[in-house]
């Protein structure tokens, strides 16, 4: 837990960054207090990640502004391959970085045959240091922390080498939590949690006392941890108070209390400009004069552009299929001599929102892969309703989205009849406006990536859309776009995803992958929870 001075904060004073002619913010001037939780909001290319590295030091501002941090802090390291020849606990230990170099000065040391004086005193300060930063129930308290992320205790020994990405990332989480950080800055965290880990993140994040600013994609985790949010906008940042829901609100009706004022400003300037028209060659000069200087005073405020945007996703279907979807007879699934499912018995129905969820490497996309034909199951039988046909959106983009094109070239690949300016019209949609459906397959963002495999789903029309993992690379914004285009959708989901919001607002039935097996509930999300019991961490810390 933060142990630390609790009036350290992180000031940046006019911070500017650009690149090329595009200004992601100017000037910027703002502090973030202890005790406070920050989200760091924006849309995909708003600069999120950039603000957090020169938060960090490793980028540096487009002009000569500042910023001061505390001593420690924690940061989310994003190359998961750097500590592949490092066990798991001592790459947890680094994020403490003054411990551990102690911790290596003095094993070198021990290794020392015959000590020197000066060797001897080295010793002792650093066992002083070691003993200062609770060096001595380190491992303890970093197996806490991989065991709360899902890493068991008979892996913490095992190097890094040998675990798969998403946990490699989830050790780098804990190496930023570990150490007890005056400030933790974390980008995107939740993005390889399963439901279970999120909900200990979030635990931790209640009771953490330092300064939090983190970005993330998922609604629900910034609503529930997030004392501010910080949002860049409008060529700056601003900080609001509360949570994600509570800055959006404020800020529309910010913006709508500013166009209200506006609207009611030139209604009275036409006033005026009429009277000053009528009297301007009479004899009521000095009252021209003042009707002028008032118009000047009544000058509307200037609206800068929103850099939020969010896609139109709607979703038809060309023709509905029979009521009977989708049979499910004794599903049996396996690799390696480890069952992922058994007997899973389904029947599926026209209209259905079916959400599958689970920890990591449970069965989740295995099963979604089962259903669609893409691998084989072990044993079992599946029937598909006559003239069943689906769209699918894969975990990885990158195997049906080629280089050597572009955005438009590629979609229009999967026109039928619809003709070019229907497709155009969808990438609008889908914010490839003008020029940027041009843009290089290559060269794509994962947003863009991501809004562009939609795209195809919107035009292939197909009564059945199938999600594996839609999320990970969407903004806010485009999440809850997606919610409502599969709310309204009357045709049947099958989604694999870990963020609640969109559980919560799309799904029927889940389908729960569990230590007990699989958990076929029909009902929503949140009836899911109550009928299992499932309990929400309680909140703590300061609000």
């Amino acid at each position: 837990m933060f142990r630390g001075n609790q009036t350290v904060m992180i000031i940046v004073n006019e911070v500017s960054k650009g690149f090329g002619t595009r200004t992601l913010f100017d000037n910027v001037s703002v502090k973030f207090s202890p005790g406070n939780r920050y989200g760091l909001t924006g849309p995909n290319g708003a600069g999120k990640s950039t603000f957090m590295k020169i938060l960090t030091g490793q980028v540096e501002p487009s002009n000569r502004g500042t910023v001061s941090r505390p001593k420690k802090v924690g940061v989310l390291k994003q190359n998961q391959f750097a500590y592949d020849d490092e066990r798991i606990i001592d790459t947890v230990v680094m994020g403490n970085e003054t411990l551990w170099e102690a911790m290596k000065e003095r094993d070198a040391l021990c290794e020392v045959t015959e000590l020197t004086l000066d060797q001897m005193n080295r010793l002792g300060e650093l066992e002083s240091v070691i003993a200062d930063e609770d060096g001595y129930t380190a491992e303890f308290k970093a197996g806490e922390i991989l065991r709360g992320i899902g890493i068991p205790d008979d892996q913490h020994e095992n190097m890094m080498s040998t675990l798969a990405t998403d946990y490699k990332f989830r050790v780098l989480l804990a190496q930023a939590l570990f150490g007890g950080p005056e400030a933790l800055l974390l980008d995107e965290p939740t993005n390889h949690l399963d439901l279970e880990s999120i909900h200990w993140l979030e635990d931790f994040l209640y009771g953490y006392e330092g300064i939090l600013i983190v970005i993330s994609h998922d609604r629900h985790f910034l609503n529930s941890v997030c004392t501010h949010i910080a949002d860049i906008d409008y060529d700056t940042i601003i900080i609001y108070p509360g949570n994600y829901d509570d800055m959006v609100e404020h800020k529309m009706q910010a913006r709508q209390s500013v166009e209200s004022d506006n609207k009611d400003k030139a209604k009275k300037i036409l006033q005026l400009q009429e009277f000053v028209a009528r009297f301007a060659a009479g004899q009521r000069s000095s009252q021209v004069q003042s009707r002028k200087k008032e118009i000047q005073r009544l000058a509307p405020q200037e609206l800068k552009r929103s850099n939020i945007q969010r896609p139109f996703i709607r979703f038809e279907q060309e023709k509905p299929i029979g009521r009977e979807v989708l049979s499910v007879r004794g599903l049996t699934k396996g690799f390696d001599g480890k069952t992922l499912f058994k007997d899973v018995e389904l029947d599926i129905f026209r209209g259905e929102k079916i959400a599958i969820i689970g920890s990591n490497g449970v069965g989740k996309t295995t099963l979604l892969r089962c259903l669609i034909g893409e691998i084989q199951p072990d044993a079992g039988t599946l029937k598909w309703g006559d003239s069943a046909t689906w769209s699918y959106y894969p975990q990885d983009y990158h195997d049906e989205i080629k280089p050597g094109s572009t955005a438009l070239d590629w979609l229009m690949q999967y026109m039928k009849d619809e003709g070019h300016q229907v497709v155009r019209g969808l990438l609008g949609r889908m914010l490839f406006s003008g020029d940027e459906s041009l843009k290089a397959t290559e060269a794509l963002s994962g947003g863009e990536a991501a809004r562009l495999l939609m795209a195809r789903m919107m035009m292939q029309k197909n009564p059945i859309l199938v999600f594996d993992e839609p999320t990970n690379h969407l903004d806010l914004e485009a999440v809850s776009a997606l919610a409502e285009g599969l709310s309204t959708f009357p045709g049947t989901v099958f989604v694999v995803t870990h963020d609640r919001d969109l559980i919560s607002d799309v799904a029927t039935r889940v389908l729960s992958f569990t230590n007990d097996g699989l958990i076929n509930f029909l009902g929503t999300y949140d009836e899911y929870l109550q009928s299992h019991k499932f309990k929400e961490p309680a909140k703590k810390g300061k609000w």
